[in-house]
């Protein structure tokens, strides 16, 4: 390699240190949301190195096509040993602060949506749904209304044909009656032992 190529090496691996240091903790600041669940930290961390290692080489490859050197490691160190002592805790700062306004951002479009979308469709589909309801209830009485009118005259009817029956064949018909009644209490015993034994 030429000076010159090796002087661009020198300031790019620096530059890669410096930026390895913002890149880790950014990446440190967000290890907490997936901290707890083992197998996401372990795979975060390996997807994250590995990413960093093809950036670096990538701009190693760019810069020298890609010659590794010892140089190359302490470049990259000095990179990262600078951003340490003067700009991690101005980064760290910014990067809450960059946090905190995302997090505002998104808090705000997440009402605005909820107010303007969400709430009016809900609402929307409460009154349909209370409208429906309440023209189901006025159909259901108009029926039994009709019902009512249509069955109390056969009742009248009905009563008017028993009130001039024989008095045996009314005889008759309350036996018919009393039978099945007693055949109706008869199941229902079955049944109601049927579900204790089943308890």
């Amino acid at each position: 390699m030429t000076i010159s190529v090796q002087f661009m090496t020198m300031v790019s691996m620096v530059l890669s240190g410096f930026y390895l240091g913002i890149a880790l903790d950014t990446f440190r600041r967000f290890t907490p949301y997936w901290k707890r669940k083992v197998v996401l930290a372990y795979l975060m961390e390996i997807c994250f190195w590995l990413t960093q290692t093809a950036i670096l080489f990538y701009i190693l490859f760019l810069v020298n096509s890609g010659e590794i050197r010892f140089y190359i490691f302490i470049a990259c160190l000095l990179g990262f040993a600078m951003y340490q002592v003067f700009a991690a805790t101005i980064y760290k700062k910014v990067l809450e602060h960059m946090i905190r306004i995302v997090t505002n951002i998104y808090l705000f479009c997440k009402r605005v949506v909820q107010a303007l979308i969400v709430q009016p469709i809900i609402w929307i589909f409460t009154l349909l749904v209370t409208i429906i309801l309440g023209v189901v209830r006025v159909i259901w009485k108009i029926i039994l209304f009709i019902l009512k009118l249509l069955l109390t005259p056969i009742g009248w009817i009905l009563k008017a044909i028993y009130s001039i029956l024989p008095n045996s064949f009314k005889n008759f018909l309350k036996q018919i009656a009393g039978f099945y009644s007693k055949i109706k209490n008869i199941l229902v015993k079955w049944l109601n032992t049927l579900k204790s034994m089943g308890r």
